[in-house]
């Protein structure tokens, strides 16, 4: 029998969310609080793999058990194992074919930059002072929609078969008065891909390059041309969606 687990994390203090051999990463406490608890090795499969320092409002893993699974129990047990900073919000019983990463639809990120210095958003938010030309991040990120080939914001020497990404979404917005938001919503998305486009948004809302620019940046695919991936902690993983016909 699979199930859908949801999960929320705050990336902090762990080397991501996939397995690492020198670190500790979400996956890891999760599978070990699962094996616990179901008295049987048990593994988990995400949706996708958050960095060291990228949050998780939302991530989905499945897994498999022989028979069924007390899922209010489950729920309760795996929350008073995992640290503060993990929690299980959701599990739902889903076809035996469903899976986490492939059967996802759409994956949608968030990213935070705060204007001001704000000891509560420490954590999950970068700060980022300087002025910023929020009209121009906008028309570049246009092209974002125009263009499926991402190689220039993903990370190199990855295992994917292709870098095409399909974006339906990509604006600046601002939530406060001190805080900007840009969200991003695609297909799929590369290692590092997120940091990596907003790091290079920035460029062009500091006037360091043009929205032609960022253009011309999708279009060489070259992860040289692109700017500096923005700092870790103000990603976070935020809604994935998924067929509703996995769902029993």
């Amino acid at each position: 029998m699979r199930y859908f687990l949801e999960i929320s994390y705050l990336g902090t203090h762990y080397c991501g969310w996939q397995r690492q051999p020198n670190g500790i990463s979400v996956q890891q406490l999760i599978e070990e609080a699962l094996t616990t608890l179901l008295r049987s090795t048990t593994s988990i499969v995400g949706a996708g793999r958050t960095d060291a320092g990228v949050h998780g409002e939302v991530m989905i893993a499945h897994f498999d058990t022989a028979s069924g699974i007390n899922i209010a129990g489950v729920i309760r047990g795996l929350n008073s194992l995992l640290p503060p900073d993990i929690a299980v919000h959701d599990i739902r019983r889903v076809t035996d074919e469903a899976h986490a990463r492939f059967s996802a639809l759409n994956r949608r990120y968030r990213y935070t930059i705060v204007q001001r210095k704000d000891p509560m958003r420490l954590l999950t938010a970068a700060r980022i002072e300087y002025r910023l030309d929020i009209t121009a991040m906008n028309q570049a990120a246009e092209a974002l929609l125009r263009h499926t080939d991402m190689t220039s914001f993903s990370k190199l020497h990855t295992d994917v078969k292709t870098n095409d990404c399909h974006v339906t979404e990509a604006r600046w917005q601002h939530s406060d008065e001190h805080t900007l938001t840009f969200h991003i919503t695609a297909n799929r998305f590369l290692r590092n891909m997120v940091r990596a486009v907003v790091g290079t948004l920035l460029d062009v809302g500091r006037g360091k390059i043009t929205v032609q620019d960022f253009e011309n940046i999708i279009i060489a695919r070259e992860r040289g041309r692109a700017g500096t991936s923005a700092p870790a902690q103000g990603l976070a993983l935020i809604d994935i969606t998924y067929p509703d016909n996995i769902y029993l």
